[in-house]
């Protein structure tokens, strides 16, 4: 398709990096650390020993996604902050499911499980969600956001650097909690991803989404990983939106509006957190149709049409 031909000229890795350097430099006031690892990768620290900011998640996100998303904040009347994490993409499959969706597993070797995304999943190719993407990635640099409890090690560094093909120093690793005021940002920002996941249990085809345009609420920062994880989760399952700019036939852009939303879960109408404990912190007893944005828009290109399904409840929003 012409869109694979014009992406495969991007190098997804340079641009995240570039973001990297920026963040590097206002490391003070993004309230981040850097650290140069045993081998000469780059940690930098968003969450941490290092408080981190909104802004950083703000940035985070942006880097997640190879630098083919805008993000910002907007004033909301919704969830207990009174802000939305805004996120704009005309690249959403490169961007969302090429970089942004934390589909790459690591294990530590302390057992510690650790959830990576952004670009230099594109260099790994270890994910199976990625073999329906024409893009070919060149770089000498790689870039991945790690988010879990603890710090990736230098076991970590180590694989990561094998399965992209590069050296130790050539590595760049950032890392934060899903509690921290940068991962609360970063995840809302995950909306539109969320979103473009579920296109696969509706069947439709990821390229033929050209515009993307998502919000939801970012809750307040937890020191517990579980209500952090609850909180971020419910900010997407009951107060996220997406609107998607698709091709194909009208009857396609309704069907798949319809399709979109958390309601149609069999595990939606609880809180995350209830959910996750019923099945016994287990993610795969729970709906992978849950994780997805409460109020879908989809409008379809030719013929100007536009179709909507869900709605947003705030009323779960709370500080539970």
């Amino acid at each position: 398709m012409t869109q694979d031909r014009r992406s495969s000229r991007l190098s997804l890795n340079e641009r995240a990096a570039a973001l990297v350097d920026r963040m590097i430099a206002d490391a003070a006031l993004l309230r981040v650390g850097v650290r140069i690892g045993t081998e000469g990768e780059t940690l930098v620290d968003c969450g941490h020993r290092s408080r981190g900011s909104t802004e950083a998640g703000l940035r985070l996100a942006r880097i997640a996604t190879g630098g083919l998303a805008e993000v910002s904040m907007a004033a909301s009347p919704e969830g207990s902050m009174g802000w939305d994490v805004l996120v704009r993409t005309s690249q959403p499959l490169l961007a969302c499911l090429g970089c942004q969706y934390a589909g790459w597993h690591l294990k530590s070797p302390t057992g510690a499980v650790l959830m990576g995304s952004g670009p230099a999943r594109l260099l790994a190719r270890h994910e199976a969600i990625l073999d329906g993407i024409a893009h070919h990635e060149v770089a000498d640099r790689a870039v991945l956001l790690v988010e879990g409890d603890a710090p990736p090690d230098c076991a970590i560094a180590q694989s990561v650097a094998e399965a992209c093909g590069i050296a130790r120093d050539r590595l760049v690793l950032l890392h934060s909690p899903t509690g921290s005021l940068t991962g609360m940002t970063q995840v809302a920002a995950r909306v539109v991803e969320c979103a473009m996941q579920k296109l696969r249990l509706a069947e439709f085809p990821p390229d033929a989404i050209i515009e993307a345009t998502g919000s939801a609420p970012i809750r307040p920062p937890h020191p517990d990983t579980r209500i952090a994880m609850g909180r971020a989760n419910d900010a997407i399952i009951y107060g996220g939106q997406v609107h998607l700019v698709v091709e194909g036939s009208d009857d396609e852009a309704q069907r798949l509006a319809t399709a979109l939303p958390s309601s149609t879960s069999s595990d939606w109408g609880r809180s995350f957190a209830q959910v996750y404990e019923a099945a016994g912190g287990d993610f795969s007893g729970i709906d992978s149709g849950l994780f997805s944005p409460a109020l879908v828009t989809v409008t379809a290109v030719e013929s100007g049409e536009t179709f909507s399904a869900g709605r947003k409840q705030p009323e779960w929003l709370t500080d539970h």
